[in-house]
């Protein structure tokens, strides 16, 4: 147990799924909210099953999601460390309670919570509630996305009144805010007047929320890249998560990020290696996330990048996005070579028409080639669709589908557009394309929120897994396969798996008998857990004959 540390910043808390489901559930089972999240989990009558339960289940295993270092709280420690400042982080809310209970006892100098994953407030108000709990004085700092995207979203009365629904004591407001968090916690340490503090709401002795200075931060990449030798006595697993880069170079039309996130500025290569080089030092890492929106781009920068894993003999397995208009035959080949093992492919839609309208800038044969010559050279593709932007039609759907069938990506999914009020189409296109409410709720010129969600069962209900593999979206997406393989699950174990788990969510949201339902998902996971045994080595699949109907509608 590590002791006390003057800052602790925590990670990710990930509310229960049950309490997530019930919430949902709220809006009534057929809302686009709830009919998106259903296609996550299995229901088991009296309690549901998410994913990584089944896989607990079926292997005997402990798995958990998120269950490597956050990496928005290793960089805040890194860049705290540095600069001699004591702290140390909770990965996993839910996870570390009584660790953080007893740091909270000893009266740290305060607690910082990050948002990168959070769209509503109450995975925050959870945290905050528990630290009061444990230590109603400790000061609780709240920063990152979700603070930065309230900002950006409301008038200044309603952004003081949803961050005073959080319950914190201070609130960074800042994109980047890693300046900002070490001015703050430097004079809490000297006991200044945090009206000096750029970037910061806080209260006044009359607990009234005072908005300071902005001043917008401008960190170096490659100045604060992470050593991760900060960290060897930490057990972080065989898994690890970096970034090379900060933003994105394009302007999708459905993305706020690039905005919310400056102009895309991307570390040195020389930068990239020493990271890797301190990696390496820890015990055990063998794989590698590199989450940075656009990792290969600019070709030549990436080129370079494959070239010094191969040269410097790394050996790590590698995955990451990976954007097929900027790749050629013979960079796939040295990602490869490299360790690169799997890729994210953000293709947003089959439809040349809706890539488009979306400002997305590749074709769809630049999508055609890069999966075959990813496939070619072993490395595992995950194909992400957007369903229902402004300019969705039943054809252009259709188009999706018939895109899966033909270039069949390992795995895909299909999620319901979103209409976030930060994103360029809403900003410039609102009127012209006739959108009108917000978030999973929506309707524009050529379809609605609801008929997009049809859309989307449909295509899983009309997509084999002898095709592609459906991959869910909570807490068990693409990045959850490095997380496995750290943990001994090979690919082709994890491909099984998620074979008879596409097989079991199609039973069980299309067949309307109940008992034949129970019988038919039963059937499945005894299945599963013979090949997890080892009882079972049949052919993939050889043992369902499994049909897509394509007038079967799972609605």
């Amino acid at each position: 147990m590590h002791k006390t540390p003057d800052v602790i910043i925590i990670g990710y808390n990930e509310v229960p799924f049950q309490e997530y489901l019930s919430t949902l559930s709220h809006y009534g089972e057929e809302s686009e909210a709830y009919r998106d999240l259903r296609m996550n989990y299995f229901d088991m009558g009296d309690h549901v099953l998410t994913y990584i339960d089944l896989l607990n289940r079926v292997s005997g295993g402990s798995f958990y999601s998120c269950d490597i270092p956050n990496l928005a709280a290793v960089y805040l420690s890194n860049y705290l460390k540095k600069r001699e400042i004591s702290c140390d982080f909770i990965n996993l809310f839910q996870l570390e309670k009584d660790q953080l209970s007893f740091w909270l006892r000893e009266n740290p100098l305060c607690v910082a919570i990050t948002t990168t994953f959070y769209v509503t407030n109450q995975p925050v108000r959870e945290i905050v509630k528990f630290i009061r709990k444990c230590n109603a004085k400790v000061p609780i700092i709240v920063g990152g996305v979700l603070v930065a995207n309230h900002f950006n979203t409301y008038s200044q009365d309603e952004f003081l009144y949803v961050l005073e629904d959080m319950g914190a004591d201070m609130y960074v407001v800042e994109s980047q805010g890693e300046e900002t968090l070490y001015n703050l916690v430097t004079a809490l340490k000297e006991k200044k007047d945090l009206c000096s503090v750029k970037n910061l709401v806080h209260y006044d002795k009359n607990r009234n929320l005072v908005v300071n200075e902005r001043k917008l931060e401008n960190n170096s990449i490659d100045e604060e890249a992470i050593n991760w030798t900060y960290f060897q006595d930490y057990d972080f697993g065989n898994t690890l998560q970096t970034r090379t880069a900060r933003s994105c170079a394009f302007a999708c039309a459905f993305c706020g990020y690039p905005e919310r996130g400056g102009p895309l500025v991307s570390a040195k290569i020389d930068t990239v290696e020493r990271e890797l080089e301190t990696m390496k030092k820890l015990s055990g890492v063998q794989n590698v996330v590199f989450i940075d929106d656009t990792f290969n781009v600019p070709k030549g920068r990436f080129r370079q990048f494959c070239e010094m894993l191969i040269g410097k003999q790394f050996n790590f397995k590698w995955f990451s996005y990976y954007r097929c208009d900027h790749g050629d035959e013979e960079t796939i080949e040295l990602m490869r070579r490299s360790g690169c093992t799997g890729v994210f492919l953000g293709i947003e839609s089959g439809s040349q028409f809706m890539l488009e309208q979306m400002n997305k800038r590749a074709k769809i044969t630049n999508y055609q080639n890069g999966i075959r010559h990813l496939k070619e050279n072993g490395i595992l593709t995950f194909a992400s669709f957007i369903t229902g932007f402004p300019g969705e039609t039943d054809d252009t759907v259709k188009e999706t589908l018939n895109f899966i069938h033909e270039n069949k990506p390992d795995y895909w999914r299909a999620m319901l557009w979103y209409c976030d009020p930060l994103t360029p189409v809403y900003k410039t296109k609102r009127e012209e394309f006739g959108i009108k409410g917000m978030g999973f709720k929506w309707k524009h010129y050529t379809m609605d929120s609801m008929q997009a969600t049809e859309h989307i069962y449909d295509l899983f209900g009309n997509v084999s897994p002898d095709d592609s593999i459906y991959m869910p979206q909570y807490s068990f997406d693409f990045w959850i396969i490095p997380y496995l393989l750290g943990k001994g699950i090979s690919l082709p174990k994890f491909k099984k798996f998620m074979y008879r788990a596409h097989q079991a969510l199609l039973a069980e949201l299309r067949e309307t008998n109940k008992q034949l339902r129970i019988l038919r998902r039963e059937q499945i996971f005894e299945k599963m857990k013979d090949e997890f045994a080892g009882e079972n080595n049949k052919n993939l699949g050889s043992d369902f004959n499994y049909t897509a109907h394509s007038s079967n509608n799972l609605n």
